[in-house]
């Protein structure tokens, strides 16, 4: 079992959970200047949430993830961390939310690599933390199409992106005409890729 350390948090991260890695850092570092109500779809360790909650007691945070034992792990941290106002549910993207609960921030650090068949994981839940099918944007896109409906006016959502088969430019189009104004807020580069935070604002 993996541990890690984040600000002041202490994270303990089981096998089968993905391992903050620098898209989950970039993504918790912006989670934690946030205020208000606060979902994250696919909490993984919990890392980006917990940020969320720490930033403020009157915080209030959601986080869902696909694979169970993210769940767990989230729960977990959130408890060796002291942390009560944040709580975590199984959830395939929005399907475990609470219908017409609207967030302030939702956060999405998305599997984002273009997969083959061949390419899979055997284990699903595993998988589904790496799988962006074959264009790299498959779960991205169900995404973009369900967070308008869950984002308060004046919301804002927030994308990791890859520049891998144009990951970038997809992510900060499908953003901009379905929430707001998209810009990339942040930005790193790598020996293969770039990958970067993008913000989409929802008018008030």
């Amino acid at each position: 079992m993996a541990e890690i350390s984040f600000g002041t948090l202490r994270l303990r991260i089981l096998p089968t959970v993905y391992e903050p890695a620098e898209d989950s850092f970039l993504l918790a570092t912006y989670a934690s200047s946030l205020s208000g109500s606060v979902l994250e779809i696919g909490c993984g360790s919990g890392i980006a949430s917990l940020s969320a909650a720490c930033a403020s007691p009157s915080n209030s945070v959601l986080g869902v993830d696909i694979n169970p034992s993210a769940v767990q792990c989230s729960r977990e941290n959130a408890e060796a961390n002291g942390i009560k106002n944040a709580r975590f549910l199984q959830s395939d993207l929005f399907a475990a939310v609470p219908e017409g609960e609207k967030f302030n921030a939702i956060l999405f650090n998305p599997p984002y690599l273009p997969t083959t068949r061949e390419e899979k994981l055997k284990l699903e839940a595993e998988n589904a933390a790496y799988d962006g099918g074959e264009s790299g944007l498959e779960v991205f896109m169900r995404f973009a199409a369900q967070a308008p409906s869950y984002l308060a006016e004046g919301g804002k959502a927030a994308v990791i992106a890859t520049s891998l088969n144009g990951g970038i430019e997809a992510t900060l189009a499908e953003l901009g005409s379905r929430i707001g104004k998209a810009e990339a807020l942040a930005t790193e580069s790598f020996f293969f890729e770039k990958i970067s935070l993008i913000e989409a604002s929802k008018p008030r």
